[in-house]
């Protein structure tokens, strides 16, 4: 065989799938039917939402067969080789839909992750710092006020005889000392 057929044959021949730069590159068909285009990037998650895992991105350009939507329409569920599963969620608003006259269906989420247990002290070490009440909770007591003691004054008397001080006395003189203040100030200004 010569070179130029030996070239021929490998240019006609599919990329193979294989390691660059530690990712694995996979080739894609043209998908048919409903598919997205990702306008930027775009994570990919096991489930419809951000509780769920991050399982890979796609990148501007690229495209993907739609397979199904979330409830809500938020989430677009695409063929993804990248995983064991063959599916990934891409978020609706991140990508660009194509749908002629075929209907996505609903797919219903896979369940969420299990949280991992959160560690916890030694029990023997924090059983010595539990706090337990003496007792059962008192309830409040209600304790009434004493009496209010109202001033009055006797019908039929009057201040002055009662030997007490006029206020409007009080009040006469506070405006004579301030007339006199006034006085003083307007001599002091000339």
């Amino acid at each position: 065989m010569t070179a130029l057929a030996a070239l021929a044959l490998l240019s006609a021949a599919p990329a193979l799938a294989g390691p660059v730069g530690g990712v694995l590159l996979q080739t894609t068909a043209t998908p048919s039917g409903p598919t997205i285009n990702v306008p930027d990037l775009v994570n990919l998650r096991t489930g419809p939402g951000l509780e769920y895992n991050l399982i890979g991105v796609l990148v501007k350009g690229q495209t993907a067969r739609a397979i199904g939507r979330s409830a809500g329409g938020d989430w677009i569920q695409i063929e993804y080789a990248g995983v064991v599963e063959g599916v990934a969620w891409a978020y609706a608003p991140l990508v660009i839909l194509n749908v002629g006259s075929e209907a996505i269906p609903i797919i219903v989420p896979p369940p969420t992750s299990t949280p991992q247990a959160t560690p916890t002290l030694d029990p023997t070490l924090a059983a010595r710092f539990t706090l337990v009440p003496a007792g059962p909770t008192r309830l409040p007591t209600f304790t009434p006020a004493p009496p209010v003691v109202q001033p009055t004054l006797i019908p039929g008397t009057d201040v002055e005889q009662q030997g007490g001080f006029p206020p409007a006395l009080a009040i006469i003189g506070l405006f004579v000392i301030g007339v006199f203040g006034m006085i003083v100030s307007l001599l002091r200004r000339s």
